[in-house]
């Protein structure tokens, strides 16, 4: 499993769209396209993409954050669908891959959905014991707390796979 961190989306390529100049000339349905690969919701990436032009990527990141905290109980859903477990890089110990697989296992019955976790920000020696620490804690949580840290989680991937999308090359 891949580490999950904001700026990759596994199994999701960030889109061509680089410069924020880019994103806001892209036709509509592009530029949704894209925005999907930063978080899986249809009415977000449809919210940002009618609202361009933005005038820095700043805006860009308000919008998404206000977008982000718009969202009902079932968009927050359909972008949970398409988010993959966050793993170990394949060096790790065996058991510290047999226990993320068992406390993935135990937080998708508790929770109902995959765990999300924003990685960035840490070295990469850092991660391993992040996650499994991250998720550990999380496990102890109520639904309602859950919830609202999986959506501030979710707020913080998809601003920097944004970053990631409309940044130069």
């Amino acid at each position: 499993m891949p580490l999950q961190t904001c700026a990759s989306v596994p199994g999701r390529p960030v889109s061509g769209l680089h410069g924020l100049p880019r994103f806001n000339a892209a036709p509509a349905a592009e530029a949704e396209a894209a925005l999907l690969e930063c978080y899986g919701s249809r009415r977000w990436a449809k919210r940002l993409a009618d609202h361009r032009p933005y005038p820095d990527l700043g805006a860009l990141l308000a919008a998404a954050d206000e977008a982000g905290y718009d969202l009902s109980p079932s968009d927050r859903a359909e972008a949970l669908a398409v988010e993959v477990s966050p793993g170990l890089p394949p060096d790790a110990p065996g058991s510290a891959h047999l226990a993320l697989a068992a406390a993935h296992a135990a937080y998708e019955s508790r929770f109902g959905h995959v765990l999300v976790i924003c990685l960035d920000g840490l070295r990469p020696a850092e991660r391993a014991d992040q996650l499994l620490a991250g998720i550990r804690a999380r496990l102890a949580h109520d639904p309602e707390h859950e919830r609202v840290v999986t959506a501030d989680e979710m707020r913080r991937l998809a601003r920097g796979r944004i970053i990631e999308l409309v940044s130069s090359q």
